[in-house]
């Protein structure tokens, strides 16, 4: 919902990341309301009661899927993750084009040391946001946990491979307890914010990681650089949009550059196809870009800007950034970054 709180973020022992869907759905005024009760209750620790509103709530609209995923929510800090595994798994099956109930049953899976889920769960993420960063941040987190485990395994049959050590050590190095500033270790959140899952089966409290704001939110411009390249990279990136919402393939995909950084483990060709399987699907679709901020450096530009998106019944709305680079006189997408 458009006037949600940033998020805060936080981590199960190890470094992965939790997403929050309060600030991602745009619902009316009435049932922002009814959200902002439970997520007070969460934030006071009155987890019955939070439970108990959700359920009323719920008992009216089944299918809603911002209540569904503060029952989660609400599941997991009660010391129930099957309940919320069950709860998220759901959601992933109703609204499969919502990207964070994927990530968070990764990180509820992660909490079990359940990796392979959680690898599972993530891929999903990124098919369905393949910009979604904190998926991709996960992914990574959850290949260093699986080769861990198989040092460790190597470790064990061979006793006497001097090769193996050093790589164990380095993992383990990564997932340490992260230290703040000034070597004091951060303190641990006193209760989870609205809308964040909490980690489950952990014997370590979860801690605070500060969330980037969206951008125009409290943000100072950056120089603009070039006034004719700020307004040629603001003109393409309003015609990519307009592209998207018109469902133009040939024109949306021609707003990428042959070096745009297809998402981790696909072809650009899949890709392509993905993005056209989804686009051109949709009944109807509506961009509309917020506080576009460009900043160029010769060839180079950076947009950012707030996205709102609607396809059908679904709306979705999230800081993007994109990455052009200028060939001939074409500004053209080299990255594209979501949640930022």
């Amino acid at each position: 919902m458009n006037h949600a709180h940033t998020p805060t973020r936080h981590r199960l022992p190890g470094i992965f990341r939790l997403a929050a869907l309060a600030a991602s759905l745009t619902f009316g005024l009435a049932q922002a309301d009814e959200y902002s009760d439970v997520n007070q209750l969460l934030r006071s620790g009155k987890l019955v009661e939070a439970s108990a509103k959700a359920d009323q709530y719920l008992a009216g609209k089944p299918r809603d899927p911002q209540m569904r995923f503060l029952k989660g929510v609400i599941q997991s800090e009660s010391g129930k993750p099957t309940e919320a595994i069950s709860t998220f798994t759901k959601l992933t099956e109703d609204f499969p084009e919502l990207p964070e109930p994927y990530n968070n049953l990764a990180v509820l899976y992660a909490g079990q040391s359940q990796f392979d889920k959680a690898r599972t769960a993530l891929e999903m993420a990124i098919r369905t946001n393949p910009s979604y960063a904190t998926a991709h941040e996960n992914l990574g987190d959850v290949y260093a946990k699986l080769a861990s485990q198989a040092y460790s395994k190597a470790l064990q049959l061979d006793g006497s491979n001097t090769a193996v050590q050093p790589k164990l050590a380095l993992i383990r190095d990564l997932f340490a307890t992260p230290v703040a500033k000034g070597g004091k270790t951060p303190a641990p959140a006193a209760a989870a914010p609205a809308a964040e899952t909490p980690p489950a089966a952990t014997t370590q409290a979860p801690r605070t990681v500060a969330a980037t704001p969206l951008p125009g939110a409290a943000e100072t411009p950056a120089p603009a650089g070039n006034a004719a390249a700020t307004t040629e990279v603001e003109s393409a990136v309003r015609a990519w949009a307009a592209a998207w919402a018109a469902k133009d393939m040939n024109a949306y995909l021609a707003a990428y550059s042959p070096n745009f950084a297809v998402p981790a483990g696909q072809s650009r060709k899949a890709w392509e196809a993905d993005r056209r399987a989804r686009i051109v699907g949709k009944a109807r679709i509506s961009v509309k870009l917020d506080n576009l901020v460009v900043t160029t450096n010769g060839n180079n530009a950076t947009a950012k800007f707030r996205q709102e998106y609607k396809a059908d019944a679904l709306e979705l709305t999230n800081g993007k950034t994109l990455t052009l680079v200028k060939a001939g006189d074409r500004w053209q997408i080299v990255r594209e970054v979501s949640g930022n």
